[in-house]
Parts: C-alpha cells; structure tokens; sequence
C-alpha cells in the first residue's frame, strides 16, 4: 500500500510515542508491509491490518482508508507479542 495522505489518530500517536514506534516507521510499514488481514466492513471506512519488519522489528499497523478523499488514518501501531501471533506475526493465536 503506497498513502501519500496520511492523518495520525490523537490514540496512535499517544500509542506510537509509549511503543517507541516513529512516524517513519509507521510510513514504511504501510508502504513496503503486507497486508495481513482486511475489514471492509469496519466503519466509517475499510481498515487493514498491515504487517512489516522496519529494522528487524516487526510492526503491526492498524489503516482505516477514505477511498472518496485518497486519505489513510492511521488507527494505531504496535509491536506484536509473538505469544498472541503465529507465522511470523501474521496469524493470530
């Protein structure tokens, strides 16, 4: 996924700076990572779950997409816990 557009949640950044996780890195991971699960039905608009390793660490993102504007919202951002994910972080226990 490739958002030239994007608009950080009060929550996400909140979350980013207690994580340790940069904007950068947030960046990267939503342009090179993979898209790990998909909700189309998330409201107000679709949301995606995108996983990627910025540094050897991976990064789960959490994107909701307003395909009408072309803006991504950046929901939230962690580091997933490998005793709640499977497959190298891209399936939940």
């Amino acid at each position: 996924m490739n958002y030239k557009n994007l608009v950080f949640s009060s929550h996400a950044i909140q979350q980013m700076f207690f994580r340790r996780i940069t904007k950068q890195e947030v960046k990267t991971a939503i342009n090179y990572g993979e898209v790990i699960e998909e909700n189309p039905n998330d409201h107000p608009f679709p949301s995606y779950l995108i996983l990627d390793f910025v540094n050897g660490q991976p990064i789960h993102v959490v994107l909701s997409y307003d395909e009408v504007k072309g803006i991504g919202y950046v929901v939230t951002a962690y580091i997933p816990d490998n005793q709640l994910w499977t497959n190298n972080f891209r399936k939940r226990r």
